[in-house]
């Protein structure tokens, strides 16, 4: 390569025209910095005129929320009713209590909502609106409530707080009650406690962030929730935990804190919250600016503060920089447009071979996919089709099987049967026959007398008939509500005769008509049934024979039926096998060890399960889990 053709045309810069691009350049960034300030200015004022309109519209909804029930203590304490209760001695107190207390429902009733109580001196509320319910707050201490210290030394308070009996928070309004017959001395506190549910449902729908503080500097309300219960500023933990105690039923106050100057959030001020690992503060995108702009609630000690976005204010005016300093810009995106479509033009053909090739290459793997995905699809087909198959047949065994041991249990009690029907077929016999020879002597009161009898032992023998009838029934598995009580009786009637004979005492520490469960009756009592012939066989050798039936509530909401017995109980290796098909500790001949199997799988059918342990105090024990009924509630006292 010769000289010539290494080198390079050059040229030197003219003095001249540097200083003309750096003029240039301090222009260009002069107007944006300009532009950009005015912008800046404007949008603050109008984000500032803004916060400031929000502000009105919230204080007024909360004003008019909070403070609607704000009379409704004069009422109670110009009543009759309630200056006697506080009155009156101890022995006359329920009297007086009870129409106070229907006083106080009454206007509950009439007012919509708000729950109303009376403290006497000492704290103890001694009237309250919810008296009907079982959880009221009748006999509550209240007296380290800050309310009822202002209210009994005879100044009206008001303040949010959160009572301990039902853990809701709510706006206080306490009065005290004087009496003039004492020279207007203070006998007790007249207290309404006002709902904030409807304040909380439009505060949480609020879309920019925005909080109400007391004057304590405590988060009450926060959009977002996360926020509640925050401090403006750092506080000590002894106070905190003292607030806690006095108004938010011991709940953990200060966990984080906004770091919020209040006092310069009147006039409004700009507020950075510093993005912290596990922080609360995540909504805000840590280091985002915000106009914090405050306000104090004319009817109560709050304050409420909302917080604007700047970054549409640094957003349109960075827009209006940009705008100014976009005719310098143009003549240099001009040049680099001009240099990059030369390029682009060249990577551009380069691109389009190489994807041309890829897109071969994916269509040959796409269609040798596509058939492995036919193939694993058919295969996949055909085995469903075998594994359903297979599950309505091992379904229609098991009906079989559940059937075929109901016949065998009906077999076994066939003795004790009969004996049960002998006694009253010989009284129906001998008792129709004097009947007959009453009537042909003129004597029917006799004979309608025996007649009776007749039908009473008819009727009693049908009670031994029907709930045979129905365990015998082969029925499909519907779910509903079950009396769990119910069906223990009705599986241990069927081994009424074999429990007696063989002197086996039945402990049942069931209530009827309390446990519901939600499950098949019928499956259920096969389940009984096969536990408590199997308690029966294992207690077979032992002098002291008991089984006791106990329900309570699993640790996972559903409930825990326990069938325990007094017999040798289970070995480890026995507890480890015990639910596998045809595992059985009996002797040869004397089971087939299905029966806990299909318990188990009936069990889990309707969302139960069955489980086994070693008693506490020697034998077994079986555990019935069993799904509660959805629709049941439990009914107040």
């Amino acid at each position: 390569m010769t000289d010539s053709q290494q080198s390079l045309p050059s040229a030197l810069p003219n003095p001249h025209r540097v200083l003309g691009i750096l003029a240039l350049l301090v222009l260009f960034i002069v107007a944006g910095v300009l532009a950009f300030k005015v912008s800046e200015r404007q949008g603050f004022k109008q984000l500032r005129e803004a916060a400031s309109h929000q502000l009105d519209v919230l204080a007024s909804a909360i004003d008019s929320e909070v403070t609607r029930h704000a009379s409704i203590p004069s009422a109670v304490e110009l009543n009759s009713d309630v200056r006697a209760l506080l009155r009156a001695v101890d022995d006359a107190k329920d009297v007086h209590q009870a129409a106070a207390n229907r006083f106080l429902q009454n206007l509950n009733d009439h007012l919509g909502g708000p729950a109303i109580f009376v403290l006497d001196t000492t704290g103890h509320v001694v009237a309250s609106s919810d008296w009907i319910f079982s959880h009221n707050m009748l006999g509550a201490d209240l007296s380290y409530m800050p309310f009822f210290r202002g209210a009994v030394a005879g100044t009206p308070e008001r303040h949010y707080a959160v009572d301990n009996i039902r853990n809701e928070p709510g706006y206080f309004f306490a009065l005290p009650i004087r009496d003039e017959q004492q020279d207007w001395k203070v006998i007790g506190v007249a207290v309404v406690k006002s709902g904030l549910h409807e304040l909380e449902r439009r505060w949480l729908a609020q879309e920019a962030p925005a909080l109400i503080v007391d004057n304590n500097g405590i988060v009450l309300l926060a959009s977002p929730p996360e926020w509640r219960y925050t401090t403006l500023s750092p506080q000590a933990p002894e106070v905190l935990e003292r607030i806690g105690r006095e108004q938010f039923a011991g709940q953990k106050l200060g966990a984080e804190s906004l770091d919020i100057a209040i006092d310069a959030a009147q006039e409004g001020t700009v507020v950075r919250l510093a993005r912290q690992e596990g922080s609360v503060f995540k909504a805000l995108q840590g280091k985002k600016p915000y106009l914090a702009l405050s306000r104090h609630l004319p009817g109560s000690a709050w304050r409420i503060v909302v917080f604007s976005d700047l970054h549409p204010v640094t957003v349109q005016a960075s827009t209006h920089a940009a705008l100014a300093m976009a005719a310098f810009g143009c003549l240099l995106l001009l040049l680099l447009y001009l240099s990059q479509r030369r390029r682009a033009a060249r990577n551009r053909l380069e691109a389009q071979v190489l994807l041309e090739k890829a897109n071969q290459e994916l269509e040959r793997n796409v269609a040798a996919r596509t058939v492995d995905l036919s193939d694993a699809v058919e295969r996949l087909q055909k085995e469903v089709v075998e594994r359903q198959r297979a599950e309505q047949t091992l379904r229609a065994a098991q009906d079989e099987l559940v059937q075929a041991a109901k016949l065998a249990v009906l077999g076994q009690m066939a003795t004790g049967i009969t004996h049960e029907l002998s006694q009253p077929l010989g009284a129906i016999r001998t008792l129709s026959a004097n009947a007959v020879e009453f009537m042909h002597r003129g004597d029917l009161a006799t004979a309608e007398k025996n007649l009776g009898i007749v039908g009473q032992l008819s009727e009693q023998m049908g009670g031994i008939i029907t709930p045979l009838k129905t365990f015998a029934r082969k029925s499909p598995a519907v779910p509903a509500a079950v009396d769990v009580a119910q069906a223990v009786d009705a599986a241990l009637f069927l081994f009424d005769q074999r429990l007696r004979k063989q002197s086996v005492t039945v402990n049942r520490q069931i209530e009827p008509n309390f446990w519901i469960a939600w499950c098949d009756q019928n499956r259920l009592q096969q389940v009984l049934v096969n536990l408590i012939g199997n308690a029966i066989d294992a207690m077979a050798e032992q002098s002291d024979r008991r089984l006791t039936f106990a329900l309570a509530t699993h640790a996972d909401g559903q409930l825990a039926l326990s069938v325990t017995d007094s017999g040798a109980g289970f070995s480890p290796k026995a507890l480890e096998h015990l639910f596998e098909p045809f595992f059985t500790t009996k002797q040869p001949g004397e089971g087939l060890g299905l029966g806990l199997t299909i318990s188990r799988d009936i069990l889990r059918d309707f969302g139960g399960d069955l489980l086994a342990e070693a008693a506490p105090e020697g034998g077994a024990r079986f555990i019935i889990l069993l799904p509660r009924a959805p629709a049941v509630s439990e009914v107040l006292p």
